[in-house]
């Protein structure tokens, strides 16, 4: 987490990044003891929304710096 304040990098909250801080508590990982996660749909539809819109950022970030490079 950015700011060390539990609401995860976009503010959303808690399970919401990509699980690869220390936390470790994200989609792709268990709690630290090897268990699954299990979310529910409501859950897993957000976090995914939240991925995408990262993703479509990012590629909008990559989009405008191959136009500076041209």
């Amino acid at each position: 987490m950015p700011r060390q304040d539990r609401t995860g990098p976009q503010g959303f909250g808690p399970l919401t990044g990509r699980g690869l801080g220390l936390c470790g508590c994200g989609m792709r990982r268990g709690f630290g003891f090897r268990r699954a996660v299990a979310l529910t749909k409501e859950e897993e539809k957000k976090i995914l929304e939240v991925e995408l819109e990262e993703v479509n950022l990012e590629k909008q970030e990559i989009e405008k710096r191959l136009k500076e490079i041209k």
